[in-house]
């Protein structure tokens, strides 16, 4: 099973190379490949909020939110705190859900308040997640992605796209629980945060290009491996 997961891992590397998640800098722009995760407490919030403004929309909606941001000086926890609930909301209106999302926002900082970047940093990854996941907006993709992404903690992120492709290909059900797939990589793999990175970010190219809700089996790289073409 754990050359299974790496073998794909591979795979998709090799016709996809990096994808250069999180992509993310001060300006809310893309870096060019991952250079080993946000560096400044800035880019660490930053990332932080875009796991919040790209819930149920495209990370292109979510970038530009982060721009409108960084625009309006709002890569800042008091800052969101203090500036009204409309306001906010139409700043982030590109990522859609933006009245939710502006709440959402609001109570990431109180949050982060109470529990400063830097000390969770410091915490052990599970403890973390509880945390996070006591955050009312917040749940395990989320949290998995703040510790993945902007804390660098070796927490893999699973959503639809990556359920979607490992029961395609046979390896689990496609009823699977989040929690119990997550494992399945946490053991079937070295507990990495650039390789969760990299992997996960390959998953998310791959579903894109092939691993549609309506596949594209005949180019995938992965046919040979797939029980729904085979």
């Amino acid at each position: 099973m754990s050359n299974k997961f790496l073998e794909i891992c591979n795979i998709l590397y090799k016709n996809y190379g990096s994808q250069g998640w999180w992509p993310v800098t001060n300006k809310g722009e893309r870096l060019p490949k991952y250079s080993g995760g946000p560096k400044t407490y800035k880019q660490k919030l930053e990332v932080m909020f875009g796991t919040v403004l790209v819930q149920n929309t495209t990370w292109k909606n979510a970038q530009t939110a982060i721009i409108k941001l960084n625009e309006h000086d709002l890569i800042d926890i008091d800052k969101i705190l203090n500036i009204e609930l409309d306001k906010l909301a139409g700043t982030i209106k590109p990522s859609g859900y933006f009245n939710q999302k502006a709440k959402k926002l609001k109570l990431l900082c109180t949050f982060l308040k109470k529990f400063p970047i830097n000390v969770l940093q410091d915490l052990e990854s599970n403890i973390t997640r509880k945390l996070l996941l006591d955050v009312k907006g917040i749940g395990p993709e989320t949290a998995d992605s703040i510790l993945l992404y902007a804390l660098n903690k070796p927490m893999f992120v699973i959503d639809a796209y990556t359920k979607r492709i490992f029961s395609r290909l046979g390896l689990v059900d496609k009823s699977i629980k989040y929690e119990e797939l997550q494992e399945l990589f946490h053991n079937s793999l070295e507990k990495d945060s650039k390789l969760f990175n990299k992997y996960h970010a390959l998953l998310v190219e791959h579903a894109k290009r092939y691993c549609k809700a309506k596949p594209l089996c005949e180019e995938c790289p992965l046919i040979n491996d797939c029980k729904l073409s085979n």
